[in-house]
């Protein structure tokens, strides 16, 4: 057998490893309960990467939960632990079935599982079917991550917004600030859980405010690209009718409001400071100079049903998950190159428009999806779960 083109070949792998550029990136991570699955198939796979290193991070809700798994594994002992403290979380969901508090209850549950009386339960306040305001999600959290490390020793920054109850603005906790109480405000639905109050002040779930924030991030981070994981989709043609799925969409509609929001005043101040002489210049000015970049779980998780949020199975875990590290890797080919030089996301022409192409969503880089999307298989469990 001829072998002389293969030290070539390795030679000239060697001289594009040599070239090839170190990246840093934000990431904005939305919430989604049980959606967040495909947030930790994307991380898995970034963190996969030798050469692209995490900035800042603003989450909300799962997306908390995600990203304080990032830094505690990061704290602890760099990507390789980070992958796996990720998995350690997402297992403990699986197993736990948080989000869905009614499996706390045995009754609840069966209730829930029967879709005749499924809205009797939804009724029900958690003040009155969890009076005690046990929550499985603060154990979790408690057994799998180290906040006195994360708080002295994460290498990244965050951002984890709650929405402060009695005023509806966000509050944003950073690095030194991160607590399991922080986290719980971030997630905490006020139709699951008891509010969490926080020296005094009173939270709900941070989707209400910044879901998430990439204003402050835009301004305040010194890496000028924010890579958004977008689990939210837009638009649902579907028209709910039963008292739940009637809830759930008014709950999509809340928590895509304060991201939309943001979007057109980053595109404003664009347009305001487009063409200004010397270039846009101070704290707003960052955010008409800030790349953005994008990957979507709209075409997978535009097919699920509402209250699929609230379900974390583990078939559903492990196809959001793959999902997540296919959309990864695709943008990783795609756009790489682009990490700081260029946006990959036209945020007017993706948000602010009603134009969204066939099943009204597109792939996050500019390309229409062609709807459907593949079904998991026995080979697409990750192990472990």
């Amino acid at each position: 057998m001829d072998t002389r083109g293969v030290p070539r070949s390795r030679g000239m792998r060697k001289v594009r490893r040599l070239f090839k550029r170190n990246v840093r990136v934000n990431l904005a991570l939305q919430g989604g309960g049980a959606h967040g699955a495909f947030t930790w198939g994307v991380l898995d796979r970034l963190l996969e990467d030798d050469d692209l290193e995490i900035g800042w991070v603003s989450a909300t809700s799962a997306g908390a939960i995600n990203a304080v798994a990032v830094a505690a594994g990061l704290s602890e002992g760099g990507k390789a632990k980070a992958r796996e403290k990720l998995r350690e979380v997402w297992e403990a969901v699986q197993q736990s079935g948080v989000p869905d508090l009614v499996r706390l209850n045995p009754f609840l549950y069966g209730l829930s599982r029967a879709p005749q009386i499924a809205h009797m339960a939804s009724l029900w306040s958690p003040y009155e079917f969890n009076p005690l305001g046990f929550d499985p999600l603060r154990r979790l959290l408690a057994d799998n991550i180290d906040f006195a490390r994360l708080r002295e020793h994460s290498p990244i920054e965050l951002l984890i917004a709650a929405t402060e109850i009695a005023t509806g603005r966000a509050r944003l906790f950073r690095r030194p600030e991160i607590t399991v109480d922080a986290v719980l405000a971030s997630a905490c639905l006020p139709t699951l859980h008891h509010a969490v109050e926080i020296d005094g002040v009173a939270y709900w779930d941070g989707g209400f405010s910044a879901n998430p924030d990439i204003k402050t991030l835009a301004m305040e981070s010194p890496i000028e690209d924010t890579l958004i994981v977008q689990l939210n989709s837009m638009v649902r043609e579907d028209l709910p009718t039963g008292t739940r799925e009637i809830s759930l969409h008014a709950y999509r509609l809340a928590f895509n409001a304060p991201f939309i929001h943001e979007v057109e005043l980053i595109e404003t101040v664009r347009e305001t400071m487009q063409g200004r002489i010397g270039g846009p210049r101070g704290r707003f000015g960052k955010l008409a100079t800030h790349r953005f970049h994008l990957v979507d779980a709209g075409r997978y998780t535009g097919t699920l049903s509402a209250d699929s949020t609230m379900k974390p199975d583990r078939e559903l875990l492990a196809y959001l998950f793959n999902a997540g590290r296919d959309e990864a890797n695709k943008w990783l080919v795609r756009h790489r190159a682009s990490v700081g030089r260029r946006s990959t996301v036209d945020l007017k022409a993706r948000f602010l428009t009603r134009d969204r192409g066939a099943n009204g969503e597109t792939d996050g880089l500019g390309e229409q999806t062609s709807g459907g999307a593949r079904a998991v298989g026995a080979s697409d469990i990750p192990d472990g779960i």
